[in-house]
């Protein structure tokens, strides 16, 4: 096995490629490849996000759920446009507030808003649900900041319990504009050529095989990943997408963060 010094790694990450690559670095890592599989475009102007906003100001939701840490900047950087950021602020610190792990909760904590649950690792929607489990949902108005993409189970979960749901996507997942990259990648990896390839979201794995699938590849995608590269998944999340795919990553962290994946993978390959 190749060590992690001169491994070549690809990052599929787009928001935060510069941090990943740092932490790659400082544990001695330097043959970094960037591939993009994301971008992220704002939903705002087919959206309702004043009467969104005014629901909450208005006291008319019950209870509002936080995806991510994204979506609570966002929102709020929408209301202060509208000239609303302090009102909705005020809301908020007065609503019952649920959110999906430590990034949407600490953007809410730097607003001084409480947090009524939050769910704990591996911050999946299955831990989301639990933790809304003691809440009375029954005839209670219900609003979803939701976050790339429209989680499903959490609105069918909410109606199975007959909850009004008001929902809101602030931005959505899109291919890059340019997949050049993606396409390189993907050969790449077939070719033996990456060491490593490292997912920190599901739409990431998406991508890449929609990019394996339009160029006639798909198989011999997975048999790369399966036998030829060392994949690491940054949680539960996404590694239920690999096994969706046929692909079973060798290096899962114990907790589902960027630095402890990045210890993962070099453990991994000083065995």
């Amino acid at each position: 096995m190749v060590n992690f010094q001169s491994a070549r790694i690809a990052v599929l990450e787009a928001r935060m490629s510069n941090e990943i690559a740092d932490l790659i670095r400082r544990n001695g890592g330097s043959n970094i490849w960037s591939v993009p599989a994301v971008r992220e475009t704002s939903l705002m102007a087919a959206q309702p996000v004043n009467a969104f906003i005014e629901q909450i100001c208005a006291g008319s939701i019950d209870l509002v759920v936080f995806f991510t840490g994204v979506g609570v900047k966002t929102l709020l950087q929408e209301a202060d446009q509208l000239g609303r950021r302090e009102e909705l602020v005020a809301a908020l610190r007065k609503s019952t507030v649920v959110c999906r792990g430590p990034k949407p909760g600490g953007a809410l904590r730097q607003e001084g808003i409480p947090i009524a649950a939050s769910s704990p690792e591996p911050y999946t929607t299955h831990e989301l649900i639990d933790v809304l489990t003691p809440f009375e949902l029954a005839g209670k108005t219900v609003a979803v900041v939701h976050y790339g993409e429209r989680n499903t189970e959490i609105m069918e979960m909410l109606r199975s319990r007959d909850a009004q749901v008001e929902e809101l996507c602030l931005y959505e997942w899109l291919l890059p504009e340019q997949t050049d990259t993606l396409q390189a990648l993907v050969r790449e990896l077939i070719a033996g050529k990456v060491d490593v390839v490292m997912f920190t979201s599901q739409i990431q794995i998406r991508h890449l095989f929609l990019i394996a699938t339009e160029l006639q590849l798909l198989t011999e995608l997975q048999e790369a990943l399966n036998q030829r590269t060392i994949v690491a998944s940054i949680g539960p999340t996404c590694t239920g997408v690999l096994l969706e795919y046929g692909v079973v990553p060798q290096v899962i962290p114990e907790h589902p963060k960027m630095g402890y994946l990045i210890k993962a993978l070099v453990a991994y390959m000083s065995l």
